[in-house]
């Protein structure tokens, strides 16, 4: 079903206060950004979505891919060598490996409690309620210029050899949405949403982020056609699927195989 609203119906509402209730989240702030890191990469592991052998990326790519400093993930990478769950290679062909036999006990105390699983699981409807506001008026306002340049990233997104420079791509992508929907400084309010968010996505196998792409292309046909319950469908679905798809959910069901 598509929308016939006329522009001069497009005028989003005044803003109003949160009612989201943030105090569940504040636990997770006690993690330091290292931290942070070594537990998504030791998660990522222990799941076997990073396996024994398999080449990280440089230092400045790891960064971007996971959004940290340079600095943070140096660190993180230095400590996780000190601990044997990753190796250092010089010379040619040489780089940061995962260990041929990275010791389990540690990788399994490094990774989240329940408690902070119920905060994160909070953190995926938090940005669930954010995402289809924006797409919704995505759908409503977005220029022609736009949507191009949504296209464009999922064409990125499509050629990406690698996790990080897919998520680079799909961070682009999720950010370029919401100024899509002209809602001013509630855009600021998602990004806050899709950072705090991304603070703890692992490292997926590139064929996994490719077929999540699918829900990307799919959003931009329906953004194109103005067509707003379609739009909000894909992105409630491309999102809601992160309670069963993030690391909290494939630990909670004792899962350690992606």
């Amino acid at each position: 079903m598509t929308t016939g609203t006329a522009a001069s119906e497009r005028a989003l509402p005044e803003a109003a206060g949160s009612a989201i209730d943030e105090g569940v989240l504040a636990g997770i702030d006690r993690r330091s950004a290292i931290d942070a890191v070594r537990l998504r990469i030791s998660t990522a592991i222990l799941l076997g979505l990073l396996r024994p052998g398999e080449r990280l990326p440089d230092q400045k790519e790891l960064a971007l891919g996971l959004s940290v400093s340079p600095i943070t993930a140096r660190r993180a990478l230095t400590n996780l060598a000190e601990q044997g769950i990753v190796v250092r290679r010089r010379g040619r062909g040489g780089g940061t490996f995962v260990a041929d036999e990275p010791p389990r006990q540690l990788l399994q105390e490094l990774t989240a409690g329940p408690e902070e699983f119920t905060a994160i699981h909070r953190l995926v409807d938090r940005r669930l309620l954010f995402e289809c506001a924006v797409t919704h008026y995505a759908a409503l306002n977005a220029s022609e210029e736009q949507l191009e340049g949504l296209y464009r990233l999922t064409e990125r997104m499509a050629a990406a050899t690698g996790w990080s420079e897919y998520h680079q791509a799909d961070d682009e992508f999720h950010r370029l949405v919401a100024r899509c929907s002209g809602m001013g400084t509630a855009v600021d309010e998602y990004n806050h949403a899709l950072a705090d968010l991304y603070a703890y996505f692992l490292p997926y196998p590139i064929e996994h982020l490719h077929n999540s792409n699918r829900d990307h292309i799919r959003l931009v046909e329906a953004l194109r056609s103005r067509d707003v319950l379609a739009a909000v469908e894909v992105s409630r679905r491309h999102v809601a699927i992160l309670h069963r798809t993030m690391f909290m959910g494939l630990l909670e069901d004792g899962e350690t195989t992606p």
